[in-house]
C-alpha cells in the first residue's frame, strides 16, 4: 500500500509539472468543467468509496486550495476533519476493556463445589469463610452463582437430600459398624460365632464375644 500512495503522488507531482507549461486560460477552462462534472456527480452518482490512499491524496492537495474552492470539491471539509479525528482515535485507542467481573480461576470452581458437596449444611457465607481462611476471597454472590450453574442445590436443600455417603463421611467418628461372623476349627469341625463391633471412624474391631450357639441364652 505504501508504494501505491508512492505512484500517486508520483503522477500528482508529474501533472502539476504539466501545469506549469499551460497557460491560464486553459488552466481556468479546465478548472470550470471539471466543477461542472463534480457537480454533475453530486447530483447523479452514489457516493464514491475512497481507499485510504484517496483520502491521503485528497487531503494533502486540499490543503492547497482557497477557503472557497474546498466547499466545492468531491469532499468537503468536514469529511476531511472526520477523518482526521478518526486517525487520532484510531491512534491513541485502547484495548476494549471485557465488561463485569473477571471470571472465577476453574481451581478455584472446582474448590467450592468441592466444599459444597463434602459440606451438605454450609450455606454460601460458611463456604465463603472457608475460602477466605485459604486466601481466597470470593462474594458470596459469586459462589451462589456457581452452585447454580452446576445444579447444586442450597444447604437448606442439601441438607435434607444428603447421601448416605456423605451421612458416613461427616459422622463417621460418632458411628459404631456391628456384625458377627464363624470360623470353623481345624481339629475338631466345632464352629463359632463371633460377634464384633467396629468404629467406622477410626476402623477398630472390638470382639464383644465368642459362642457356639447364637441363638442360646
Amino acid at each position: 500500500m505504501a508504494l501505491r500512495l508512492l505512484y500517486m503522488f508520483l503522477c500528482q507531482m508529474l501533472g502539476w509539472l504539466v501545469l506549469c507549461g499551460r497557460s491560464s486560460r486553459s488552466k481556468d477552462a479546465e478548472i470550470l468543467v471539471l466543477r461542472h462534472e463534480v457537480a454533475v456527480l453530486h447530483r447523479h452518482a452514489p457516493r464514491p468509496r475512497l481507499s485510504w490512499a484517496d483520502r491521503a491524496i485528497l487531503s494533502a492537495m486540499t490543503r492547497r486550495l482557497p477557503a472557497l474552492l474546498r466547499r466545492r470539491r468531491l469532499v468537503t471539509p468536514a469529511t476531511l476533519l472526520a477523518w482526521h479525528r478518526r486517525l487520532v482515535r484510531r491512534k491513541w485507542r485502547q484495548p476494549p476493556a471485557r465488561p463485569g467481573r473477571p471470571p472465577l480461576a476453574d481451581d478455584l470452581t472446582t474448590l467450592i463445589l468441592r466444599l459444597a458437596k463434602d459440606n451438605p449444611t454450609r450455606g454460601y457465607i460458611r463456604i465463603q469463610g472457608e475460602l477466605r481462611r485459604l486466601g481466597h476471597r470470593v462474594a458470596a454472590a459469586t459462589i451462589r452463582r456457581v452452585l447454580r450453574r452446576n445444579k447444586i442445590p442450597p444447604a437448606s436443600v442439601r441438607a435434607t437430600e444428603q447421601s448416605w455417603r456423605a451421612f458416613l463421611h461427616t459422622q463417621a467418628n460418632t458411628l459404631l459398624a456391628t456384625d458377627s461372623f464363624h470360623i470353623d476349627c481345624t481339629i475338631t469341625l466345632k464352629r463359632l460365632y463371633v460377634f464384633f463391633v467396629m468404629e467406622t471412624g477410626t476402623r477398630t474391631v472390638y470382639v464383644l464375644g465368642v459362642t457356639a450357639h447364637p441363638t442360646g441364652d
